[in-house]
């Protein structure tokens, strides 16, 4: 995924907005990774897709991305693509380590110019494993021009010769927490990556 792609995602979760953009429907299955993105799972639902591979993009190295709504309207978003080649599997391969640590330094810059401030976040990732999944993760925040306080669970793994990118985003101000975020991920991911 080009680091410019996730950070238009995050702007637009953060800013609560689903931006026009051009897009094209994704298939409910990703052929390379065998993954099924049915209307619901792990209790959220789907609410849209974006399909770059297909027209009018076409660029099948920037892939698919889902977008689902838990029930305390958080915002899980997954993407699927493999950046033009094979990806090996796992959280600690040096292609996720690289990509992760690419994709943090602009979600960084992107959210320092989009006029957030006191940014924070862990000075390493970590891992983080949901069912039998492990992702190199991090959560990092920031204040809002509301002076809301906004969070994102970022996490990367391979999977099936694919990037696989997941973020959750949440407020205090709209009463969810971390525990929630957590909870939401426990419930999705492993339904997600049987």
């Amino acid at each position: 995924m080009s680091r410019v792609l996730i950070v238009l995602l995050a702007a637009m979760v953060w800013a609560g907005t689903a931006a026009a953009q051009t897009q094209s429907t994704a298939p409910s299955n990703h052929a390379g990774t065998k993954i099924a993105f049915p209307a619901s799972v792990g209790g959220a639902q789907l609410e849209r897709s974006v399909n770059y591979a297909g027209p009018p993009n076409n660029r099948p190295d920037q892939g698919i991305t889902y977008f689902y709504s838990t029930p305390k309207k958080m915002v899980i978003a997954v993407h699927v693509y493999d950046g033009g080649r094979h990806i090996p599997p796992g959280s600690n391969n040096p292609a996720v380590v690289d990509e992760f640590m690419g994709e943090l330094s602009s979600s960084e810059l992107q959210v320092r110019h989009g006029g957030y401030t006191h940014f924070e976040r862990p000075s390493v990732p970590s891992t983080c494993t949901y069912g039998n999944v492990s992702f190199r993760c991090i959560t990092y925040n920031a204040v809002n021009q509301a002076n809301a306080r906004l969070y994102t669970k970022m996490m990367l793994t391979g999977f099936r010769d694919h990037f696989v990118a997941i973020r959750i985003d949440w407020s205090q101000v709209r009463q969810q927490t971390t525990a929630d975020a957590d909870a939401a991920l426990q419930a999705f991911v492993p339904a997600l990556l049987r």
